[in-house]
């Protein structure tokens, strides 16, 4: 299986990086895995268009073209990020918004009111990391990834959510919660 990590956390010497080691040290050697790094490489995430870069015209867009390669190359796509002010940080946020573009990750037609999910037959895992407690981000706040796994990912695209791991209340969780986890990570990296 082709599988494509898009680590978004700017400091690999933490538990997201942890995230991002423990997945590539338990993932079979029989696949092939590509990650992107979205802050080592700089990627700008500001979306922009006028009237000689139109909206509708992002899915040719240089810029972003080694990026929407690497979706299409991949089967699997894990996603690793922690969850800053109730979402994704604004990095991968502008990722989402450049590199999923129309006519590349879904399209429009007349004769549906639902869009053409044009990356279906991709499957995905989401990670994530907050400081919210856990019965607070599942009762009250609900985003915690959600957008990304259903409006998104399933939603618009056509990718197949298998996975989400969500760790609550890093600030206050104990070496034993966090090595927990990571060994959660690290045995579902083995069992694709």
């Amino acid at each position: 299986m082709k599988i494509l990590i898009i680590y978004t956390y700017p400091n690999h010497e933490s538990l997201n990086g942890n995230i991002l080691d423990s997945f590539q040290q338990n993932i079979s050697s029989k696949h092939t895995v590509r990650i992107l790094d979205l802050y080592q490489e700089n990627f700008n995430p500001v979306l922009y268009f006028d009237k000689e870069h139109r909206r509708r015209d992002l899915q040719y867009s240089v810029e972003t073209k080694s990026y929407r390669e690497a979706i299409t190359w991949s089967d699997h796509i894990v996603f690793i990020f922690p969850i800053w002010w109730s979402g994704m940080p604004a990095i991968l946020k502008g990722f989402i918004d450049r590199v999923f573009a129309q006519n590349f990750a879904y399209s429009y037609s007349t004769k549906k009111i639902t869009p053409n999910k044009l990356l279906k037959g991709k499957t995905a895992a989401i990670i994530v990391t907050h400081d919210t407690p856990y019965l607070i981000s599942k009762i009250i706040q609900k985003d915690y990834g959600q957008v990304l796994k259903t409006q998104i990912l399933k939603n618009m695209c056509g990718i197949q959510v298998t996975k989400f791991y969500s760790l609550a209340n890093v600030r206050k969780s104990s070496l034993k919660k966090r090595k927990k986890f990571l060994r959660k990570v690290g045995e579902y990296a083995k069992k694709l």
